[in-house]
């Protein structure tokens, strides 16, 4: 078994060095990431300016008011008052009264705020997708082109403009499916947030239940989602139908699929430890050498690092599981549709055909 795992790794990785672009691709949607909720927080600034601003009467006293139209039975603190003709009632020379802005006062700005927030989910997950499917049909290219060296050499690009040309709708459909999950999970957290004051048993069981139901969920169609963007990648068929697929094939092989996401998952946990230890380290060493005892809290800067390191881990593995996925689902396919004969020949890799003791004819 970790013989048969090691060729199989050093598969990937050449799949990945094949490709080497694909190494540095996760910059680009993370850039976009970026962009998409600079654009989300600005909208929310603009929508929450919307609407009639409210001001109210602050710092009036009846004793300190020697304006003849400024006194108690004309303002009091808290009255609604306009800030164009209030200077006409009470002059600030007369009276320290000021009329203050409160809030922007309108009824469906929430509702516009909800919109923007949904579009923030939306446009979060579908740029992720993007990158997956981007990043499947870049592999897919690799493993069904016969003579491995024949791979085109702009096959990130190829990929990235048939994704923008054909498969748009699919990503938006499928990154919807997310935000829908994701946005009734946000709701259970609110409802649960307003039922802890009742002190419910009963109500916290169901919301456990709820909330444990949905994340599972979440889980689960991600994991279809994936597999649906690699077999659309590979076959150009909609969303529906290639997770269909996808999903008939896992099911067929549902205990290679087991072994090779455990065993993949812990690689990955280890390799991502084993990074962010040895960053981590490196930098308290030199923290404390080049300051000695100037620095009072040396850990804050070595805590930053490391959750850095992590998330930079995390960014670029996701190369690597995609590549891994896209391979395996293949694979499998190339297993079912193949026999190795003149007509129908492997296209796996040598090594991974050694590994399998199966040839072509």
């Amino acid at each position: 078994m970790d013989e048969k795992y090691r060729y199989n790794e050093n598969i990937y990785l050449r799949a990945v060095g094949a490709t080497t672009a694909a190494l540095f691709f996760p910059i680009v949607p993370w850039i976009l990431q970026l962009g998409v909720i600079a654009y989300v927080l600005a909208v929310a600034i603009y929508i929450s300016t919307v609407g009639n601003p409210s001001y109210e009467v602050r710092n009036f006293n009846s004793t300190e008011c020697t304006s003849s139209t400024c006194n108690s039975n004309t303002v009091q603190n808290g009255d609604t008052c306009d800030v164009d003709t209030f200077g006409s009632i009470c002059d600030a020379e007369y009276c320290p009264a000021q009329c203050k802005f409160i809030q922007i006062s309108n009824s469906f700005t929430i509702y516009l705020h909800i919109f923007n927030g949904v579009g923030l989910f939306w446009g979060v997950f579908f740029i992720s997708a993007l990158c997956e499917m981007i990043l499947a049909a870049t592999f897919a290219t690799w493993y069904w082109t016969f003579k491995k060296s024949d791979v085109p050499f702009f096959t990130v690009t190829t990929a990235t403009l048939r994704t923008l040309r054909y498969h748009l709708g699919t990503l938006a459909f499928g990154s919807l499916i997310i935000t829908i999950c994701r946005i009734i999970r946000i709701t259970l957290e609110y409802i649960d947030h307003k039922l802890k004051k009742y002190d419910n048993p009963v109500t916290r069981a169901i919301m456990c239940c709820l909330k444990c139901f949905f994340w599972c969920l979440e889980n689960f169609l991600r994991f279809i989602n994936r597999n649906a963007y690699i077999m659309c990648a590979i076959h150009g068929k909609n969303f529906c139908i290639s997770a269909k697929d996808a999903f008939s094939l896992l099911m067929r092989n549902i205990l290679r699929v087991f072994v090779l996401d455990k065993i993949t998952d812990f690689i990955f946990f280890l390799s991502k430890i084993a990074i962010v230890v040895g960053v981590s380290a490196t930098v308290y060493s030199i923290v404390a050498y080049v300051s000695q005892t100037e620095i009072t809290y040396i850990f804050v800067p070595v805590v930053f690092v490391a959750v850095c390191a992590y998330f930079i881990c995390t960014v670029f593995f996701m190369v690597y599981t995609m590549a891994i996925d896209t391979l395996f689902l293949c694979f499998l396919e190339d297993c079912e549709r193949n026999d190795g004969s003149p007509e129908k020949p492997y296209f796996m890799s040598k090594g991974l055909m050694q590994v399998l003791n199966k040839k072509n004819k």
